[in-house]
Formats: structure tokens, sequence, C-alpha cells
């Protein structure tokens, strides 16, 4: 085999790496088919390429072979304290022909990502593709998160008894206030142990009053015994901030939002307000339904695959230096 030689990525390598990357889409897409197929055109993969280069403090590694390109990986930083002092590997930014070579790649860039102070390491993996993952895994990423999708197709679900879902009305803000709530709660336990930021109740129910009637977001409550326990959010998957490039089929909708109250936790409320938001996409004319969930909310990590949703890409996480 020949000699791998590594340097950082320029501009002048981007077409040689979407080329890369446009067929590991196309390979996704086999096991994916739901996923967009316009990113196994290089043009297209490209482009989006370009737009990642082109992020603020953007920077990489790129791998020869003889001469040849054989893969790249490319991270840039988000603003957002959330994140902590962060470098992001989103679902445009790597592509290998071997899935060992990711580990010389990451060596290649990460070092330069530590030197800026940057220690909270995210990359978005093809979920498919179970050595890339275990590569990474190797270089002491852990699982996150999971993006997963399904048909648009109603789900062969029973209404738990005692139950009913419904669309939301402005008389239910102050319990969808609280339900808003309670996923960052939730997160904030074991054994997410999440440190999300939460706003007041009183914030919560000031959004709602001004938000409500938008008619981007259908809002659904879940009830029992004539209480409102639980709620989900459907929309059109371009409003989520999460599932980019990629990472994005076209007309898909986006469970984006479920929370049940604790004490009405394990009845099925869950799975019944996300087969109302698929019904939902479904009339509303999208070919998929797309979500995500943190792997360690046992609950969501349970009921969304239960509803048919698979996993398509996989967000894993390393804190440099502990």
């Amino acid at each position: 085999m020949s000699r791998t030689e590594l340097r950082p990525l320029t501009a002048a390598d981007l077409t040689a790496c979407s080329v890369l990357l446009a067929n590991r889409h196309r390979r996704h897409r086999a096991t994916q088919p739901l996923l967009s197929a316009r990113f196994e055109d290089a043009a297209t993969a490209l482009a989006e390429l370009t737009a990642a280069y082109q992020t603020p403090d953007a920077s990489g590694a790129v791998a020869y072979r003889a001469g040849v390109t054989v893969g790249f990986v490319l991270g840039a930083p988000k603003p957002s304290p959330l994140w902590g002092p962060n470098i992001w590997v989103e679902a445009a930014g790597l592509a290998v022909v071997d899935p060992e070579l990711i580990r010389d790649l990451y060596a290649a860039a990460a070092a330069r990502w530590v030197d800026e102070g940057r220690t909270a390491h995210y990359v978005v993996v093809p979920a498919h593709d179970a050595e890339l993952v275990q590569a990474w895994f190797r270089l002491g990423f852990g699982q996150q998160h999971a993006h997963a999708i399904r048909p648009a197709a109603p789900p062969a679900t029973v209404m738990p008894a005692g139950l009913s879902v419904r669309r939301a009305s402005r008389v239910d803000i102050p319990a969808l206030a609280q339900l808003d709530r309670e996923l960052p709660l939730h997160h904030a336990q074991s054994p997410t142990f999440s440190a999300g930021p939460m706003g007041t109740l009183e914030e919560s129910v000031a959004e709602w009053e001004a938000d409500f009637d938008d008619p981007a977001y259908t809002t659904f409550v879940a009830e029992a015994d004539g209480r409102v326990i639980g709620s989900a959010i459907g929309c059109a998957l371009e409003k989520s901030s999460t599932h980019l490039s990629l990472a994005r089929p076209e007309h898909a909708g986006f469970l984006g939002f479920a929370a049940v109250l604790p004490h009405a936790r394990g009845a099925g409320a869950g799975r019944a307000l996300g087969t109302a938001v698929i019904d939902w996409a479904v009339s509303a004319g999208f070919d998929s339904v797309v979500t995500d969930w943190r792997v360690t909310n046992l609950l969501s990590s349970r009921a969304w695959p239960a509803l048919g949703f698979t996993e398509t890409f996989l967000r894993l996480h390393r804190l440099i230096r502990y």
C-alpha cells in the first residue's frame, strides 16, 4: 500500500474531497433511501463542502496516497456557549476510502483545534457505517445523539385506554409552558446530566402567547382525566437548526419536540403524541418524518424507534483533557 500523506485542508482540495463525499452519501442512501439523492452529485456535494469550508474558523486535514485524495475531515466552531469551547464536524465534514484513515485525519486536524483552545469535539457520522463509527470510538468519542427517519405513513399504534390527543388551543398555554420545562428538567437528571439552559415559566408563557398562532408549527396535547399531560410539535424539517446539509432530506416533516409530565410517563402518551405528529405529516404531504434524541434519554431512545424511526446519523462527542 502507498504511504499516506497528511496535510491541512485547503480550498484547492475541495473538488476532490467532494467526490469522496458524494460517494459516501451514495453508499449511505443504499441503506437509507429516504435521504436526499441530491448529494450523490459531486457538484452538489462540492457546494455543501465549500459552504462548510467558508464557515468562520473552519479547518481540517486531507489525506493522499500516490497523489490521490483518499480522505478528509473538516470542522468549525459554533458560537453558542451551550457547546463549550467547541469544534463541530458536521454531516458534510468527513469522508474516507478506509474507515481507519479517519483516525489519522482527526489526529492531524485536532492538534490545531486543541491549540486554539477548542476542547469539546463533536462529529456527525453516518449511522450505517459501523466500522467508521468504531474508528471514532477508538479516538475516545462516545455517542451522544441520534438522528432518525421514517416514511410518512401512519404507524400501526393503538391509543392507550383513558388517553386522548388533540390539537392544542390557547387555553392550553399554561400547560404547554410547563411542558417546555419538562424536557430540560428530564435531561438534567441521570443518566443524561445535561447542563442545557432553562428559562423561567413566565418566559415560556410569554413565548407561547406571542408565537401560538404561527402556522409553521402544529402543536398537539395529550389528555388523561381531562388534564393535559403531554405535548408535541410538528413542523417542516427546514425549521430545524440541527438537521443540516446531507442530514436534511427534502419534503420531510419534523417531530421537533415532545414531553410528558413525570407522573404520566410510561403509559404510552409519548408514542401517542409521536403518532399524532406522524399522522399530521402524512396529511400535510411530506415524504418522510425526521426526529432526533439524546441516546441517554431512556424514554425517547425507546419510544421513537418503536414508532419506526431508524437512525441516519449519530452525533459523537469527546472532551479533551478530562
